[in-house]
């Protein structure tokens, strides 16, 4: 790793499960610790100045040591290796301590809420104390750092977990500097802000931990391949020169460091088997090595110099341009027979076109009727969502 961490954590590989581990066990012993420290000087602050605000700010800290424990534990189970009930390895559990967090985050917000509506039907005066700026000055700028450091570890192994951390801790200076203002309006005009600041603060520390959720869920769910993960099997390919066309590029995310992607490769039908296969093997041991990345290339020969399927593949694909720039052919092959010749080929379709493929075969069957005399069968594979 390079920057301010080089020194604890040097030469980090981001797909390092271990190196991950390392990472996350070191932002979980600093969260545990400061946080722990912040919540006892503020819940002592808090009940001896009656402050359900400030008790409710020293609630959430205890909130995120225990979320900090999380996410040790986390990196920790993420570490273990693929075994025969998990052949893809642990990853996602980073994934799971991330969904931790956040549930976390909703139930104390929740508990903070009631709290909060509590002291506003009941309101207790509370005045800013020389002793409650410090302390929550000091929680202010400890939150800073926290969220930098985590920042920081997140973003150079690209985890979702801390990158939520870290915006906990941002969210958690702003809690506090509200908590401070709440305190200082009491103390300078005797309106009881106390319990609508506390609820303000809650309800900001609830929608923090619904849009952390959705951001962890995401990943688990299944998402499709990032645009940068699809850029970099994309350029494995295409740089091979025997390589006509590639499509049907799928990937899966079995956490950090466990990324499958499959994706077909065109070559011409003349060229040796052999050596295509070796080709598609060194293609694949590339992508591991140099990203990571077990891919699976499947090899489509397709014929090259045949005049009448290059002018019906042609007629086929502007058809479909006319009806959508997103639609495209591939695997265009035709079995010819002394009846009738049958055009075998795939098309990417949209969600959007799921319910229209009756009218895509009606509009290339127009096509090819007014433009070739021959008259051709045609079968289309339709691959939706690409």
């Amino acid at each position: 790793m390079k920057g301010i961490f080089h020194n604890i954590i040097p030469d980090l590989d981001a797909n390092d499960t271990r190196a991950r581990a390392k990472v996350g066990r070191l932002s979980g012993i600093v969260g545990i610790c400061c946080n722990l420290l912040l919540f006892a000087g503020k819940l002592t602050v808090g009940i001896l100045s009656g402050a359900v605000a400030v008790t409710a700010d020293a609630l959430n800290n205890l909130t995120d040591a225990v979320s900090a424990i999380v996410t040790f534990l986390g990196f920790k189970l993420a570490e273990k290796p693929a075994d025969s009930e998990h052949p893809y390895g642990h990853a996602r559990y980073e994934y799971l301590s991330g969904l931790g967090v956040a549930a976390l985050i909703v139930v104390i917000g929740f508990e903070l809420a009631k709290s909060s509506v509590e002291k506003i039907l009941n309101p207790q005066p509370v005045e800013l104390s020389v002793t409650m700026g410090v302390i929550l000055g000091i929680s202010v700028l400890v939150k800073l750092w926290m969220a930098f450091f985590n920042r920081s570890l997140g973003k150079a192994i690209g985890s979702t977990a801390l990158l939520a951390t870290a915006a906990d801790s941002r969210n958690d200076v702003i809690a506090t500097l509200a908590v401070l203002a709440a305190a200082g309006i009491e103390t300078v005009t005797r309106w009881p802000a106390d319990g609508f600041v506390g609820l303000g603060v809650a309800v900001f520390i609830l929608y923090s931990g619904v849009e952390l959720g959705k951001q962890t869920i995401s990943p688990l769910l299944g998402e499709g391949a990032s645009p940068e993960l699809r850029q970099v099997i994309v350029d494995t390919v295409s740089k091979e020169p025997r390589v006509l066309g590639y499509h049907d590029l799928m990937a899966h995310d079995y956490g950090p460091g466990q990324r499958f992607a499959s994706i077909h490769v065109e070559m011409d039908q003349k060229e040796d088997p052999l050596l295509c296969h070796e080709i598609i093997d060194a293609m694949e041991r590339d992508c591991l090595e140099r990203h990571n990345v077990h891919l699976v290339i499947h090899y489509d020969p397709v014929v090259m110099g045949d005049a009448e399927l290059d002018a019906l593949q042609a007629c086929v694909q502007q058809t479909l341009q006319k009806m959508d720039s997103r639609l495209s052919v591939h695997d265009f092959r035709m079995v010819r027979r002394s009846d009738v010749n049958t055009l075998f080929f795939d098309v990417n379709l949209p969600h959007t076109w799921k319910d229209k493929t009756s009218q895509i075969y009606e509009g290339i069957e127009n096509a090819l009727e007014a433009n070739f005399q021959s008259e051709y069968e045609v079968r289309i594979t339709f691959d939706f969502g690409m």
